[in-house]
């Protein structure tokens, strides 16, 4: 599609802030007005539409799909998102470990017990951690108690944990990327253990690197949002 506006703008809508094209103002993909929560992440929003060419690159709508995402979908429905984030504090990658033993174990038990431990006493719960891939559950008071830190999250930020989540493979990892002051790369590295672990043993790939690097951009991307909607 070619570019179809020429200035960009971002104007105060009621209690939020909206980003208009040619003083129009823009609507979700799903018909909806497409009103933020702050200033920043209008003006971010803003900047990816003014980054674009003559032709329009839809690669480069990070901010504008979580939005999206968090008015169309969330807002209909924030307990159901809560609901589908919450099996991933049930088999949380940071969970399940290699046998003590093993030279993976060892690092595993390096790397995550520390952020375990932070969020154990963060949320005033207890986290089993397992040897192997067999499933053990998590304490019901835990699963709870991560139930509740999830609602007390506003639309915009479970728009960003949907993916800190998904990509971590980790509620943990997820709830701790949207906190204020999070630190994105250590977090990522915690994520990717295992896949550094085996580029480590057998080599780097070229392919893998690339992946790695774009799930990483993504990561950092989605906090940056969670951040910019706080203001």
């Amino acid at each position: 599609m070619k570019r179809f506006y020429k200035a960009v703008t971002v104007a105060v809508d009621g209690g939020g802030f909206r980003v208009m094209l040619d003083g129009r103002p823009l609507r979700t993909v799903g018909g909806r007005a497409q009103i933020v929560p702050s200033a920043p992440l209008a003006e971010a929003l803003a900047a990816e539409w003014s980054a674009q060419g003559p032709e329009i690159d839809p690669a480069g709508f990070i901010f504008r799909d979580l939005a999206d995402y968090a008015i169309d979908v969330i807002t209909a429905g924030k307990a159901a998102v809560v609901e589908e984030l919450l099996p991933y504090g049930e088999t949380d990658t940071l969970c399940y470990r290699a046998e003590p033993d093993e030279a993976l174990g060892v690092r595993q038990r390096a790397v995550w017990d520390p952020l375990l431990t932070a969020a154990e006493a963060q949320w005033q719960v207890r986290f089993v951690r397992v040897a192997g891939v067999m499933h053990r559950p998590q304490p019901e008071e835990t699963l709870a108690c991560l139930r509740k830190a999830l609602a007390t999250h506003g639309t915009f930020t479970l728009a960003a944990l949907k993916t800190t989540t998904s990509l971590a493979a980790s509620l943990i990892l997820g709830l701790m990327a949207v906190e204020p002051g999070a630190d994105i790369d250590t977090l990522w590295n915690a994520a990717s253990l295992e896949e550094d672990w085996q580029a480590e043993l057998w080599g780097k790939d070229a392919e893998a690197e690339d992946r790695r690097a774009r799930r990483h951009a993504a990561f950092a991307a989605a906090a940056r949002f969670a951040a910019l909607a706080r203001g």
